[in-house]
């Protein structure tokens, strides 16, 4: 089996009551706790689990290396909190083409630690929007902090009494009270913007706001989400592991200098959308490696939309700054992941990392061919791929072959002669991938 990724499991509804490290560990198995405990294994990887739709026995194997009770659980048992949870009302998040349409308007934090760029959905809490964006024109907003953070959890800010240093004990009282609880279509995936509440008053939203570093859909339904960060999501996540005190309130003051509108600007074009396959029969690419190139062709008349897919993202240089990431000597060649990209993907781009559906086809897995790794589920294919190293039947018909090594396949075996810890390179050969046009 090709695996892909691991994904971490979603975050619960509860906290209290889950202090001991065995009653955190069981918490994570059943994906009760809020937001990661400072410290915990799995609190560094951001889960797209519930997004992607992606196997809960993938996630069950992940539980297994790293959560001392999950073997406890079975994958069954996993499956069936699996179902109930998607059995919650407003619990499935809306996927980026599925968000409504944003407002003209974007606004701008001008942070201590640079840009947050935010675009807000009207239509999905029109009294929150309102009132956010009243806020933003009329200079609310400019000399506050953001005054809490949980670290790859959450960040807090909008608070007026957090201007004052001398306040800091009452920060995070203030600026509430003042709207109603407006049902948001829109679940709390990273980089979304929500209101504040206090504690067991659904109706006490204000100023104040947070933005989700990782997943956080156990808020779903209990907090109205109304806007999301569109670019700036890396300087969200250096404030969320600012240092901060046993009550999560930041130590360090980072400043909300100023915020302010600006247009929303026009939608870039994308490539190789709805390019046909005669026309993408003049393509090709080549991986740039420090050890050499390697020269690809594909084939658009059988994979049309993994052939896409790959150009699309090596066009908009999704893939420089990955790396081969897996070595399996007789086996495969791995790489192209997004998630070992450096730096991260931009926020602009991260709507189209979008599973493809299967295109099983007649090419057979040999030596030199190209196709495109997946989880379990046979249509959560994105943007990894690996390259064949040796004759593999037991992969035809179960993994999309999309291309082909046309040059190159000595770097191929230069790369794989590298020093590995298992099938992991010890140190990773980093991607750059060109596309061609005859």
């Amino acid at each position: 089996m090709i695996r892909m990724r691991s994904y971490g499991l979603i975050g619960p509804i509860l906290q209290r009551g889950f202090q001991s490290r065995k009653k955190i560990d069981v918490a994570c198995a059943l994906g009760l706790l809020p937001q990661w405990p400072r410290g915990h294994p799995l609190g560094a990887q951001a889960s797209r689990l519930r997004s992607q739709r992606v196997s809960t026995l993938c996630s069950f194997q992940l539980l297994r290396r790293q959560c001392k009770l999950a073997s406890m659980f079975t994958p069954k048992r996993l499956l069936f909190v699996w179902a109930m949870t998607l059995a919650i009302p407003g619990l499935i998040p809306l996927r980026a083409e599925e968000l409504p349409p944003p407002a003209e308007k974007q606004v701008v934090f001008d942070t201590s630690f640079g840009e947050i760029v935010l675009e807000v959905f009207p239509t999905a809490a029109p009294g929150h929007v309102a009132r956010f964006l009243d806020r933003v024109k009329s200079g609310f907003y400019d000399g506050t902090t953001f005054h809490r953070a949980i670290p790859l959890g959450i960040i807090q800010g909008g608070d007026p009494l957090s201007r004052d240093p001398d306040k800091r004990p009452q920060f995070g009282t203030g600026g509430l009270g003042e709207l109603k609880k407006e049902t948001s279509p829109l679940s709390h995936l990273r980089g979304t913007l929500s209101a504040v509440l206090l504690p067991g008053n659904p109706d006490s939203a204000g100023s104040q706001f947070f933005i989700c570093v990782t997943d956080q859909v156990q808020l779903d339904g209990q907090y109205t989400a109304y806007g999301r960060v569109v670019e700036g999501t890396g300087v969200v996540e250096k404030i969320s592991q600012a240092p901060a005190d046993s009550s999560q309130l930041l130590t360090e003051r980072i400043e909300l200098k100023r915020a302010y509108l600006r247009d929303r600007p026009p939608p870039e074009v994308v490539p190789f959308v709805d390019t046909v396959v005669s026309e993408l029969q003049k393509y090709s690419a080549i991986i740039h490696t420090s050890l050499g190139d390697i020269q690809l062709r594909f084939y658009p008349q059988d994979a049309l939309e993994h052939v896409r897919q790959f150009l699309r993202f090596a066009r908009l240089g999704l893939y420089d700054g990955t790396v081969f990431h897996r070595v399996a000597p007789g086996f495969v060649l791995q790489g192209g992941l997004m998630d070992t990209r450096k730096p991260p993907v931009p926020d602009k781009y991260r709507p189209l990392l979008k599973p493809l559906k299967a295109e099983f086809n007649p090419h057979k897995h040999v030596r030199g061919v190209l196709s495109m790794a997946r989880h379990d589920d046979p249509n959560s294919g994105m943007d990894s791929f690996f390259i064949v190293l040796d004759i593999q039947p037991h992969l035809d018909g179960q993994y999309t072959a999309f291309g082909y090594v046309e040059a190159g396949m000595e770097v191929v075996e230069a790369i794989v002669a590298r020093p590995v810890d298992g099938e992991s390179p010890l140190e990773p050969v980093t991607l750059k991938v060109e596309v061609r046009e005859k």
